[in-house]
Formats: structure tokens, sequence, C-alpha cells
């Protein structure tokens, strides 16, 4: 059974080892498509992916349509910030 693994990337000094760790460890059972989000694609298909999984970081990884959880943690806000003593003078 083909595994379909989409790996959502920045091209940046972060995401390129996980790139190159999903590709060492595909087996010929594994489809891997990239999505660079610096250049996404002119059919707006990797924006449309991030909606889908709603991606908040990267790199993500989804397989078989259904995101990681270890690509699950919520993004940077505003009231964490905050509460870190970011603002308020």
């Amino acid at each position: 059974m083909k595994r379909q693994v989409e790996v959502f990337t920045a091209n940046c000094p972060l995401c390129d080892p996980v790139v190159k760790l999903v590709k060492e460890l595909a087996c010929d059972q594994c489809e891997i498509t990239v999505y660079d989000l610096v250049k996404q694609s002119e059919d707006e298909t990797c924006l449309n992916k991030l909606k889908e999984y709603q991606i908040k970081k990267v790199p993500s990884i989804a397989v078989n349509g259904k995101l990681l959880s270890c690509c699950e943690d919520p993004e940077i806000s505003r009231e964490e910030l905050v509460k870190a003593g970011i603002g308020g003078g």
C-alpha cells in the first residue's frame, strides 16, 4: 500500500535536515512530495494544503492526509509573548 508523504519546508537550516531524514527513511511504498513555502506553487496547492492540515510551523509532515502529531504544536501566540514579558513597556 502506497504512503503519501507530504513535507512542508521553508528551505531553511532547520527544515533541510528533516527533508533529508524523510528521504533517507522512505521506502519503496513512500511517495514523497516536498512543498517549499518560500517558492510555493502557482496553482496554490501548497497554500491549500497548509489550510487543510492547519499547519502552524515548519517543518511539518503529513502522511496519508494526516498531519503527524509531532507537527501539531500550536503557533506562537500573542498571549504567550505578553506572558513572557514582550511588550507593555
